[in-house]
């Protein structure tokens, strides 16, 4: 993710970026990665929550601050940080552009080359479990937006919701629990508070299971499309505050 102007301009006129040895993510600390591309942010005008260029990684390095920027004062409350320099082969321009209608604001998204080079939406670069693949088809073959990976920041806690799909009355959250990890009587724990605080913050929530999303999937999946409906419907696309039941394909607009 890039956030401003000088560094979407230094990375296509000098052919890196960097990242924070702190917040990298393990492909690149581990030097895995073989191609990185650029999201921009919305301080970035003309590229603002796209995805448009890519390149092949030449070079992963760990350097100072100092190194990469040394003309800058040692008073610099940024003096003493670290980063994982990336020097590319060349910079591309994908196939078609990855839009983010929402302004996604996750850092990373580990995907893969089939995924980049064919989806136009950001929420198709994520990598999902077996429970998540059948949740995303269902939406997908109803037309209803959602959002992957959502960032909710909330009492110094910030959460990542499986899919969020944005009603007329409140928002919804749907999380794929898989058994193994939700056995566990801590995450049961935090699974409820973590529900409870999205509650107070106008958050719907629905939980499915293993059993829900493999032997139940379209009692499950109807339980998400009236849960939608009940919630007055999910905003349309690039048509704001105008929504649409699922099961009774009626728009509605809101006029404020």
């Amino acid at each position: 993710m890039i956030n401003n102007e000088h560094d979407y301009a230094r990375m296509q006129n000098e052919l890196w970026y960097r990242i924070p040895v702190n917040t990298a993510p393990p492909i690149i600390a581990k030097n895995e990665a073989e191609i990185i591309a650029f999201y921009a942010t919305l301080k970035v005008k003309e590229n603002k929550w796209l995805i448009r260029h890519y390149g092949t990684i030449k070079s992963i390095t760990e350097v100072s601050r100092q190194e990469l920027f040394p003309e800058e004062s040692t008073s610099s409350r940024k003096f003493h940080k670290r980063y994982f320099k990336i020097e590319l082969e060349k910079l591309e321009e994908l196939p078609q552009p990855i839009v983010s209608s929402r302004g996604h604001r996750n850092t990373f998204i580990p995907t893969t080359k089939q995924k980049l080079f064919n989806s136009t939406d950001i929420n198709f670069l994520f990598n999902c479990t077996s429970l998540e693949q059948k949740v995303q088809k269902k939406l997908t073959d109803a037309r209803i937006p959602f959002e992957r990976e959502w960032r909710v920041t909330m009492n110094a806690m910030t959460y990542y919701l499986d899919f969020a799909v944005f009603c007329k009355v409140r928002p919804l959250n749907i999380e794929c629990d898989g058994n193994f990890w939700h056995d566990y009587p801590e995450k049961v724990h935090y699974d409820k508070r973590r529900n409870n605080e999205l509650g107070r913050k106008g958050w719907a929530v629905l939980r499915f299971t293993e059993d829900d999303l493999n032997q139940n999937l379209e009692k499950s999946t109807a339980l998400i499309y009236d849960t939608i409906d009940h919630y007055g419907g999910y905003e349309v696309l690039n048509e704001p505050n105008t929504f649409q039941y699922v099961k009774r394909g009626k728009q509605l607009r809101l006029d404020f």
